[in-house]
C-alpha cells in the first residue's frame, strides 16, 4: 500500500553523489507519519484520541542507491499487530517498483498525556487491521525477520 510519494531533495545527497544513509531513515520516518494519517492519527486524531505512535525498533536494509530528484515511494505491509503494537515492513521503491531499501519496524501506540503505552481506539484499530498483510507463510517478505551478523564458513 503506497503511503507516500517523495523526490530526493538536494539536501539529502552526500559526497558520494547519492542519498545519504541517514536520509533513508528520514524517508521511513515520513512513512510512519503518513501511516499515522492513514489510520486516523493525524493532528486532529492525535488530539481527539490523546494518542500517538512511537517507533520502538527498526531494522533498515539498504538495497540500492537513490539520487537527487529521483521519485520514490514508501509502501507499508502490516506483519502483525495487537491492541498497542504494530509490526510493519516499509519498502522504499523507485518509479519502476525497484526496491531501494526496507525498514522493518515495531511501533507502539502511546498516550500523549500519560506518556505510556495505550491501546488504540476501535476506529484506529480497525484501520490498522485493514492495512495490507502477507497472505500466509509463503507470502512472508524475505526482508522481514532478518538477523544481522557476519556469516562464518564452517570448516
Amino acid at each position: 500500500m503506497a503511503l507516500l510519494d517523495i523526490s530526493v531533495p538536494h539536501a539529502w545527497v552526500d559526497y558520494n553523489g547519492h542519498m545519504n544513509d541517514a536520509e533513508y531513515a528520514r524517508a521511513f520516518s515520513m512513512g510512519v507519519e503518513a501511516l499515522m494519517e492513514q489510520v486516523g492519527l493525524d493532528a486532529a486524531g492525535r488530539e481527539r484520541h490523546d494518542l500517538t505512535i512511537y517507533t520502538l525498533e527498526t531494522h533498515l536494509c539498504y538495497l540500492a542507491e537513490a539520487h537527487e530528484g529521483q521519485p520514490l515511494k514508501v509502501d507499508v505491509l502490516l506483519l502483525d499487530h495487537d491492541a498497542k503494537r504494530q509490526h510493519v515492513l516499509f519498502t522504499l521503491t523507485d518509479a519502476d517498483g525497484g526496491e531501494i531499501a526496507t525498514s522493518e519496524q515495531m511501533l507502539m501506540a502511546m498516550s500523549i498525556s500519560g506518556g505510556r503505552p495505550a491501546p488504540c481506539p476501535e476506529a484506529v484499530a480497525e484501520r490498522i487491521a485493514a492495512l495490507p498483510q502477507p497472505a500466509g507463510d509463503d507470502d512472508w517478505p524475505k526482508a522481514a525477520g532478518r538477523r544481522i551478523g557476519i556469516r562464518r564458513k564452517t570448516a
